[in-house]
């Protein structure tokens, strides 16, 4: 799978996300702050898997429904992969 420059960016976004948790931590912000902030990056994971898990479904799918072999197995794969990244 080719990933996009949008999924790549979103994964930039975490990662500075994450710098600027651990420069929080160097500054001995508040819990409270350090805390909103891993939420917010664990919200943006989440996010990121979902639209990778979905890109790749489709493009899979796809390429299934041109060979002529079935899709269910490829669907319920992905799903497994949602459920396990929880």
């Amino acid at each position: 799978m080719e990933y996009d420059n949008s999924v790549k960016n979103r994964v930039k976004r975490i990662e500075g996300q994450l710098r600027g948790i651990l420069r929080m931590m160097d500054e001995n912000k508040d819990c409270k702050e350090v805390i909103t902030q891993l939420s917010a990056t664990r919200s943006a994971i989440d996010r990121t898997i979902g639209v990778v898990v979905s890109s790749n479904l489709v493009e899979c799918v796809q390429n299934a429904e041109a060979k002529g072999t079935d899709t269910e197995s490829l669907v319920k794969e992905a799903v497994n992969l949602l459920v396990k990244s929880r």
